[in-house]
């Protein structure tokens, strides 16, 4: 059965068999943006703003394909802008990541404290 099949009279628009998100981390990006707002610091204006200055810069790919490293780029950009987290902090937080995930065996879930170079 395929979607609009599934979703009876309501069915889904022709071509929304593709997921929303190519990628896991992109939904990631989107929940924490509408988390954050729900918790109210940023209102929705904020945030349009901040999305729209980051999809017209210089460089952005005219088919879309990069709208959600974007999306992160106007996230982290509104957060920095606000004094939330520091553009320096969500750079070292995010190798310090990269080091978990490196250093985490294959099957077992990442753990930031799976950092070697972890403090504590």
């Amino acid at each position: 059965m395929n979607r609009p099949e599934a979703n009876g009279a309501a069915g889904l628009p022709a071509g929304l068999d593709a997921p929303v998100f190519a990628e896991p981390w992109q939904a990631e990006a989107f929940a924490m943006t509408v988390a954050l707002h729900d918790k109210g610091l940023f209102s929705w204006s904020e945030w349009a703003q901040a999305l729209s200055a980051e999809v017209k810069k210089p460089g952005a790919g005219a088919d879309g394909h990069d709208y959600y490293e974007h999306w992160l780029a106007a996230l982290e950009a509104l957060l920095a802008s606000k004094g939330l987290a520091a553009k320096p902090d969500v750079d070292a937080m995010a190798r310090a990541w990269e080091r978990a995930a490196h250093a985490t065996p294959h099957g077992k879930p990442i753990l930031l404290e799976n950092d070697p170079h972890a403090v504590g």
